[in-house]
């Protein structure tokens, strides 16, 4: 590592330690200063050469807010070699707080800014700091729209004098400075793509949705790894990250987990700062209460409104575990999960093919742009569903997602050729002219528009098909986006209720932006309530009689 050119060293500004009031909500971490940390530096360096990227104060002077020093002066505490104290970091806050322009100004102060142990000045007693001679900075996430998060916020934050004096050539995915010597770049990719790199620092964007299923689980394993290999030991990962959902398995919860058995005295580990600030426990029904519980969680995030997120959490499509998660940055249970997934999972038939010429039904789901697509089949003799297609968006020259409008299409003929469809049910959503040509093809009473607007018809489907799985009457390929798409179905109530008296529901993702697709749960259903249609109709004492359905 070497030191930069005098142009270079930024201003060394100690300013007056953060203060903070006494926080009524429930804090994880340390509120000590730390006498040792290369803080004080990064503080007056992202004044000077960083900008607030948007809002009312955008071109303004980056600046901390005091909760925010305070989290930026631990995580860049070194010990007495001017070794780094935390080689792991997760910042957990509720959902608007700032975690990801935080997370992007560390990326910069690690892609240019003084990042790296120098020396000592003043006797031995303040830590100086300097830039990383060969940065490589990863944002990494299970989805580009993860990152996307992030990586849009940097040419809204580097100034033009960073811009100037750095040489930084901005691009969407890959951000170079000093004649390529240095990069930011977005990671999301599979684990084996990952795999021996030496980044100088990773960042884990929204590690709550990190799953087995999406390959979270792998990828942070393979950061680890990474990071632990690095030339000058000096290799560090943070992760950032609303409440995550307790059983859930993702990666934000094995984190949390981890922290607990060292509070706890379970664990010798040492090396992980873990910061979290969570509403105390609070009546969901009472408006003053969550008013009062958001104050506590946001900090002195000042821009977050309490009146706007009290009117999120209002909203009937936000369900209670979702509130306290995302806005009230509370770790609970999902009680409003539709399907229960280990359930699910242990239903996998491996190694099962179906034979050309049997009796089938498909289920599809589709999208254009943001959300994947998917056609699910399922062998109306014994039950069994699998992946028979799944597309998520391709980038155009242009640069916007879009599905292969083509790859579906001919998949869909593949399937009609290859097996005994007696019908596939299609949500028509953006999808009806296809829809009308595969019914020219195919014949209208085998390609059915079923919407899943129709709410009553589509709750008492989906009311079917978790009664189906509980009782293991199906079985399936195993794929993983097949499972992770039954993992993130989460209900969304409605003011229906069945014969029994009790509400129904339909399926929704966590949020409408979220990166945790359900499509082909969807496609799972009306593939499944088409097979018992079959069933009901004597199709397979058809099918036996060697009847085709054409």
């Amino acid at each position: 590592m070497m030191a930069t050119s005098p142009a270079k060293t930024p201003k060394r500004v100690r300013r007056a330690a953060p203060t903070r009031p006494k926080p009524s909500g429930i804090r994880i971490g340390p509120d000590a200063i730390p006498d040792c940390t290369l803080g004080w530096e990064i503080l007056g360096w992202t004044r000077e050469y960083l900008q607030q990227p948007d809002g009312p104060t955008a071109g303004e002077p980056w600046v901390f807010t005091d909760e925010q020093a305070r989290f930026i002066l631990n995580w860049y505490a070194v010990d007495a070699e001017g070794r780094f104290v935390h080689r792991y970091g997760m910042l957990r806050r509720m959902k608007g707080w700032g975690k990801d322009p935080v997370g992007a100004v560390l990326c910069c102060v690690e892609f240019v800014g003084p990042c790296r142990f120098a020396g000592w000045a003043s006797a031995g007693q303040t830590p100086l700091a300097q830039p990383h001679y060969a940065a490589w900075v990863q944002v990494a996430a299970v989805s580009r729209d993860q990152t996307r998060n992030t990586m849009t916020l940097f040419p809204g934050l580097l100034s033009r004098q960073a811009i100037e004096e750095y040489g930084i050539d901005l691009g969407k995915e890959i951000i170079y400075a000093e004649r390529g010597r240095k990069r930011i770049e977005a990671v999301t990719s599979s684990p084996r793509a990952l795999e021996g790199g030496r980044a100088t620092f990773i960042l884990k964007n929204e590690t709550h949705h990190w799953l087995a299923p999406n390959e979270g689980h792998e990828m942070a394993k393979v950061i680890a790894r990474n990071a632990a290999k690095s030339r000058d030991g000096s290799s560090r990962v943070l992760a950032i990250s609303n409440a995550h959902a307790p059983g859930e398995d993702s990666d934000a919860e094995h984190d949390y987990e981890a922290w607990t058995k060292i509070a706890q005295g379970v664990s010798a580990a040492t090396g992980i700062l873990y910061d979290s600030l969570e509403a105390p426990e609070t009546d969901l029904a009472v408006d003053a209460a969550v008013l009062a519980a958001i104050e506590a969680c946001r900090g002195d995030s000042y821009w977050v409104s309490p009146d706007r997120l009290l009117a999120e959490i209002r909203d009937p499509r936000t369900t209670p575990a979702m509130a306290r998660r995302f806005y009230l940055n509370q770790i609970v249970a999902e009680e409003d999960k539709p399907f229960d997934r280990h359930r699910f999972e242990a239903l996998v038939r491996p190694g099962y093919h179906v034979a050309a010429g049997e009796l089938i039904t498909l289920g599809f789901d589709g999208s254009l742009t943001r959300d994947h697509t998917a056609l699910i089949g399922t062998e109306v003799a014994t039950g069994y569903q699998w992946v028979a297609g799944y597309w998520e968006p391709e980038r155009l020259p242009n640069g916007d997602p879009q599905i292969d409008f083509a790859a579906v299409d001919q998949m869909v003929q593949a399937a009609f050729e290859r097996w005994n469809v007696w019908r596939m049910y299609a949500d028509p959503y953006k999808w009806g002219t296809y829809l009308a040509k595969w019914a020219g093809q195919f014949g209208e009473t085998r390609v059915v528009s079923w919407s899943t607007t129709l709410y009553r018809k589509m709750a008492v489907s989906l009311q079917q098909y978790r009664a189906a799985i509980d009782a293991g009457d199906l079985s399936h390929d195993g794929d993983p986006r097949f499972v992770a798409a039954i993992a993130n179905a989460h209900k969304h109530m409605l003011n229906i209720r069945d014969d029994d008296n009790e509400l129904l529901y339909i399926i929704q993702k966590e949020r409408q932006d979220s990166p945790l697709k359900i499509d082909a749960a969807v496609a799972g259903d009306l593939s499944w309530q088409a097979a018992q249609d079959a069933i009901a109709s004597g199709a397979l004492e058809s099918q036996e009689a060697g009847a085709m359905f054409v």
